[in-house]
């Protein structure tokens, strides 16, 4: 479905990924893992059309996506949950999912895809006419995951979904994720710190280090490995 070739991107003079290769099939939860400024969100940021590639090629089933403007990209199929959330919070929980639908015309299959956003997360149905400003910081995670999906997409690009939240609400957004990509085979594409619960849901995974990709493997076997658990799992 995804596919990078040899990404080179750079920072002015600073290089932040360095031939980087990535390939990810339908239906996946494929996981990045890797410290702090090892490059992991500027791979999503690649991938969406706002950090410019230097060299190499993406593309998305089979069409070469590099160089498309943002929005292009969006109304392809590739949505994005940015760290941090950054949803509008001054505009209602209602106002921003709509945002998310923008570039869509199927105004009925809108409405049945909010149906299903609330059945996700039913406290965004009860709070849907609040600012989302006035949400908690696992409530605002709730809503930026619920407008990207209201783009519908088929390739879901998760970044730091767990940052800030507490413990109870990052075991309830990773239940959702795997719901997510199961009652819709949405692929779904996770950077996270938290390596352990990444790797626990994740098909397969990547390893980032100073912009590189040093390993490949299945998730669990990656659990295994003795050089994971020392470097990202505390074990």
């Amino acid at each position: 479905m995804l596919e990078l070739n040899k990404i080179n991107c750079s920072y002015g003079k600073i290089q932040a990924l360095h031939e980087v290769s990535i390939q990810i099939k339908k239906g996946e939860i494929i996981s990045l893992i890797g410290a702090n400024g090892a490059g992991k969100s500027t791979i999503l940021m690649a991938i969406s059309g706002i950090a410019p590639i230097g060299s190499g090629i993406i593309t998305f089933q089979g069409k070469q996506i590099d160089g498309l403007p943002p929005e292009k990209i969006v109304s392809l199929g590739i949505s994005q949950v940015p760290e941090g959330r950054h949803i509008f919070p001054s505009l209602t929980v209602l106002e921003n999912l709509h945002l998310g639908a923008y570039l869509r015309r199927d105004k009925i299959d809108v409405a049945t895809d909010l149906e299903y956003i609330f059945s996700l997360f039913p406290i965004l149905e009860s709070r849907k006419h609040q600012p989302g400003g006035n949400l908690s910081g696992g409530e605002q995670q709730m809503l930026a995951i619920s407008r990207a999906l209201m783009a519908k997409p088929t390739l879901l690009l998760l970044d730091e979904p767990s940052m800030g939240l507490a413990p109870l609400n990052t075991k309830q957004i990773f239940k959702i994720i795997k719901r997510i990509n199961k009652t819709h085979n949405t692929t779904i594409f996770l950077v996270e710190q938290n390596a352990n619960l990444a790797l626990k849901i994740a098909d397969r995974a990547y390893v980032l280090e100073n912009g590189h990709v040093t390993m490949h493997n299945k998730a669990q076997t990656l659990m295994n490995d003795d050089a994971i658990r020392a470097a990202y799992l505390g074990i």
